[in-house]
């Protein structure tokens, strides 16, 4: 796939915090980028992107992490910035990305990992925990919620429908990949702005997404929820790991009720919800942070 030149790097240089590097990992059979940042020996957390995010996007939680004394690993998912954008539908099936992340955690010499995802980051994150549960130690979860509570809300609530519209026209071919790419991605820049706070987002950070969606373009991004309709079910609903779930209530994509039915299929599970906070709950409270730090040191 073509790539247009981006106009500004969009690594770890972003980063001026000492120690955080960018690597290539080749993994199930894909090349990822990833930052890294931390003691190689200490306890392993995975941060997980969503749509359309990058690597960029766990930023504010990187260096607390670090100074909390672990180690951190985010990728660029498949498709995403500065990794592989493998060609087709079927390569972003659920399943390919469970081993993205099973084999990027035995990667850094590991057989398990806290994982924290966000957005469809979330759901993959959730998907590893039930599919691979040996891989995950402690689960993270930002305002997405279970995959059996999501699918059955579809189901029975016209609002979620309404507000889950993206996933449907996304599976429409090449008109969704036409209208976000249109205009320098402006389509993208706005879905940004609707979904967050005022402020969340600056000019310099629509720049540098700007500058992410380039690298692979829109399909493989829009190929994410194509690939999740075709994806298997997995065949445990229920997480066995302590997990903890932060929520904005002021999601314009997703229902707040759904969080906590989320709870229902957890063993251990807390939720920690934000009444004035968005989809992108963890650029807009540090106290998301700081539950996070909580959860992991249990």
């Amino acid at each position: 796939m073509a790539a247009t030149t981006p106009s500004t790097d969009t690594d770890a240089s972003l980063l001026t915090a000492p120690n955080v590097a960018s690597s290539s990992r080749e993994v199930n059979g894909v090349r990822l980028h990833v930052v890294t940042a931390g003691e190689p020996n200490a306890p392993l957390v995975v941060l997980l992107h969503g749509h359309p995010d990058f690597w960029y996007g766990w930023r504010h939680q990187i260096g607390p992490l670090v100074d909390a004394g672990y180690r951190v690993v985010v990728p660029d998912q498949r498709g995403c910035n500065l990794s592989e954008a493998p060609d087709g539908i079927d390569a972003y099936r659920m399943s390919n990305l469970v081993a993205d992340v099973r084999e990027l955690i035995r990667s850094e010499g590991r057989e398990s990992a806290h994982v924290v995802g966000h957005d469809f980051g979330a759901f993959v994150a959730w998907n590893v925990a039930l599919r691979e549960p040996a891989v995950v130690d402690r689960l993270g979860i930002c305002n997405v919620p279970h995959p059996t509570v999501y699918r059955e809300t579809l189901r029975s609530s016209l609002r979620q429908i309404a507000r889950s519209w993206y996933v449907w026209f996304y599976q429409l071919p090449k008109l969704p990949e036409w209208m976000l790419r249109r205009n320098g991605m402006d389509n993208m820049v706005a879905t940004l702005e609707v979904s967050s706070k005022e402020g969340t987002f600056d000019d310099e950070a629509f720049t540098r997404y700007q500058a992410a969606w380039q690298h692979t373009g829109i399909e493989p991004r829009i190929n994410w929820y194509r690939g999740f309709r075709r994806s298997e079910r997995p065949q445990r609903d229920t997480v066995v790991q302590p997990t903890l779930i932060c929520w904005g209530e002021d999601d314009v994509g997703l229902i707040s009720s759904m969080a906590e039915q989320s709870l229902d299929y957890c063993e251990t599970g807390r939720l920690r919800t934000f009444p004035d906070a968005s989809h992108w709950v963890h650029h807009e409270r540090k106290a998301v942070t700081d539950e996070l730090l909580d959860h992991l040191s249990e």
